[in-house]
């Protein structure tokens, strides 16, 4: 995996002064393109799209200072006017592209290598296990992609749940973890930064299907799962979970992320420092 985001920096460095569409960089890194904007926002610690923005004026500064022209390099590197291009340069660097290039003022955003570091390693517990078919049903709604902290639109879909849309889920909740899953899935594609929409489901899991008008459901096919349990205090260690599988196992597993949906549940039965969740993502083996 950390070959393929190597190749996708040397993809970009060859075409900076080019459009670069989500679908490519999907096809690059053998990624889907939510996958792929979940993982390098927990790596790298910013979107692509601001990447590319900063290493193609990280390369402007270097032309400024030999002399090329902010008119030429304002059109070369995408922007339709030249006050754009002195806006976002001002804004990256501090200075003006006419100030540079009378000072020679120079400042870099060098490009990124991705390699595994091994010193202070974080251990992580999962298990890798063969699902059978199985329905999903519950209720869904469309929620804006957000990578961290409370995510206000599922917190509202929580709240519109009646009590008999929890009574009949219940009732057909016949397999583990016999509670209340969350599960993300349809996520919008092409876009390169944590944008766009994603359908979330408060669900049950069950081999039954579903006879009620007032639910949703979600037929899941059989197959692999790695399943990371983690216990600490909510929410963070399950938001750290999910930063490390995308930063941290699945780098150096010889595994990838199918299509499917993200499944997690949570247990509310013990105190808020020590509560137990999973994290489960379809995976198939490289």
């Amino acid at each position: 995996m950390l070959q393929k985001f190597n190749q996708l920096m040397d993809y970009i460095e060859a075409h900076l002064t080019e459009s670069i569409s989500g679908e490519t960089i999907s096809q690059i890194v053998g990624l889907s393109d939510y996958h792929f904007r979940r993982m390098l926002s927990y790596m790298a610690g910013m979107s692509l799209t601001e990447y590319i923005k900063n290493r193609r004026l990280s390369c402007a500064n270097a032309e400024l200072v030999n002399g090329e022209k902010v008119t030429d390099l304002a059109f070369k590197y995408g922007y339709q006017s030249v006050d754009g291009f002195s806006r976002a340069f001002r804004d990256w660097s501090g200075f003006l592209p006419s100030e540079v290039v009378k000072n020679k003022i120079q400042k870099t955003f060098p490009k990124f290598s991705f390699f595994i570091d091994i010193k202070g390693g974080i251990s992580m517990e999962f298990k890798i296990e063969k699902k059978e078919k199985f329905n999903l049903v519950g209720v869904t709604k469309r929620v804006p992609i957000q990578f961290e902290g409370e995510n206000n639109a599922i917190i509202e879909l929580a709240q519109t749940i009646t009590e008999q849309q929890r009574t009949e889920m219940y009732e057909l909740g016949d397999l583990y973890p016999h509670q209340v899953l969350n599960a993300s899935y349809h996520f919008d594609e092409g876009h390169l930064e944590e944008k766009g929409d994603l359908t979330h489901m408060i669900c049950f899991a069950t081999t039954k299907e579903n006879p009620y008008y007032d639910l949703e459901q979600l037929t899941i096919t059989e197959n692999t799962w790695a399943i990371f349990p983690n216990r600490g205090p909510f929410p963070s260690t399950l938001q750290q979970t999910y930063a490390n599988i995308y930063a941290v196992w699945l780098p150096s597993s010889n595994y990838k992320l199918l299509d499917e949906p993200i499944i997690s549940f949570t247990r509310y039965d013990d105190s808020t420092d020590n509560v137990y969740s999973e994290v489960w993502v379809a995976v198939k083996e490289i």
